[in-house]
């Protein structure tokens, strides 16, 4: 599944070979939240380099659109597989999202 939609803050991660959609719904950003502490202090911590490995899984995990078939650790896995440039990519449209909001 792609189809990603970045106007409204979608992103897609590959996770073992295929594209999955990351959607920063409320859900999604509430439980990440309730996770990670206050998302505008994990924008401040990504902005100045700051963001650990682990928070970037926990937010890709919240935001998956479907996780059947996946755990927690194929989502560290796709990450530390595509590495840190290629996974800064859907990284930046979900905070732009979370700043931002969605169109």
């Amino acid at each position: 599944m792609s189809g990603a939609n970045p106007c409204r803050g979608e992103a897609a991660l590959i996770i073992g070979g295929s594209p999955r959609l990351l959607r920063p719904s409320f859900a999604a950003l509430v439980a990440a939240e309730e996770e990670l502490g206050p998302l505008f202090a994990l924008v401040e911590r990504a902005s100045a380099g700051k963001l650990a490995l682990a928070e970037m899984a926990a937010l890709f995990w919240h935001c998956l659109a479907e996780r059947e078939g996946l755990t927690r650790d194929d989502v560290g896995t796709a990450i530390a597989t595509q590495g840190l440039a290629a996974s800064a990519a859907p990284l930046r449209v979900l905070l732009a999202a979370i700043l931002q909001g969605q169109t």
